[in-house]
């Protein structure tokens, strides 16, 4: 085991030909990465935060993100970063065993990871790092119930009387004021909408002018910042950050998505209920989609 460590964190030329799958997978590493914790069985680590180092390498399924650049086909290296700073806030450890089994679980319940390699070094008890490496993978561990639920946002559906009134900035404080993290969605715009006669280019069309709007609304306050992929929404939500949904690329991605790409408002309801949203705000006089899966507040 510790020679397979080893093997993971060297440099590639050592470890090829000497893994366990075949094809060979993928790896992406966070190296280096320092943190502090409160963490010791001894009673005079109690109360005094000390370094850690981490070092992780996943080896990962392969994807053809490669091919389609798409980031939300991959691990996101905020995910390695995210595990392990959940498990420190979560409650005090003693032992970094504990603390490494744990992180190497969350990494787990992504979907990608086949296995974990983790070293995780104390950098302040002595004149040297002291530490524990350990390998996790699928084999090893159920995976099945480890998926920690993110944050639950609102979405909020502004019309574009919402965006062009002059209290739009109450109105995003009133929204943030909740506590909750907080995902705007708005419509098309108030211009005449080109017509091709041809479902698929209209369709991009109709998506494309809300992605407009999205952007008029970002215009209106530094707060509203325009995302269009899982991954920047999922950040966003962790980070506290107020996002407007600009929806094209989760909707066109979507094997069962929405049928109606020119009503924002119907998006907007069918995205509360794919990201589990706590509840859909509508602002302005707007009438709800039927078939909405969440509660809706209107303000």
């Amino acid at each position: 085991m510790s020679d397979e460590i080893r093997q993971a964190f060297a440099h590639p030329e050592e470890r090829a030909g000497l893994t366990a799958f075949d094809p060979v997978p993928d790896r992406i590493s966070l190296r280096d990465h320092i943190a502090l914790a409160d963490i010791g069985a001894f009673q005079q680590e109690r109360g005094h935060p000390q370094r850690l180092r981490f070092n992780v390498v996943v080896e990962l399924q392969r994807q053809p993100a490669t091919e389609t650049d798409d980031v939300d086909r991959i691990l996101s290296y905020d995910r390695l970063t995210e595990a392990i700073a959940t498990e420190l806030a979560a409650e005090r450890l003693n032992l970094l065993e504990t603390l490494a089994d744990r992180i190497a679980r969350r990494i787990l319940a992504e979907p990608q990871p086949l296995r974990v390699f983790l070293r995780i070094e104390k950098l302040d008890r002595g004149p040297g790092a002291l530490g524990v490496e350990i390998v996790r993978s699928r084999a090893d561990i159920g995976t099945a119930d480890l998926a920690a639920e993110g944050p639950r946002p609102v979405i909020a559906y502004l019309d574009n009387a919402t965006i062009d009134a002059p209290d739009l900035a109450a109105k995003l404080d009133a929204l943030q004021a909740a506590g909750a993290p907080v995902i705007l969605a708005v419509g098309q715009p108030d211009l005449v909408r080109p017509a091709t006669g041809h479902a698929p280019t209209q369709r991009r069309i109709d998506l494309l002018e809300i992605e407009q709007n999205a952007w008029r609304l970002a215009a209106r306050d530094p707060r509203c910042v325009v995302v269009a992929t899982r991954t920047e929404i999922d950040w966003a939500m962790k980070q506290g950050q107020m996002v407007v949904w600009a929806p094209s690329k989760i909707v066109l991605d979507a094997h069962d998505g929405p049928k109606n790409a020119e009503d924002g408002l119907a998006l907007a309801a069918w995205l509360a209920g794919e990201i589990g949203a706590i509840r859909l705000v509508t602002h302005g006089a707007v009438t709800i989609p039927a078939d909405c899966r969440v509660p809706v507040d209107r303000a």
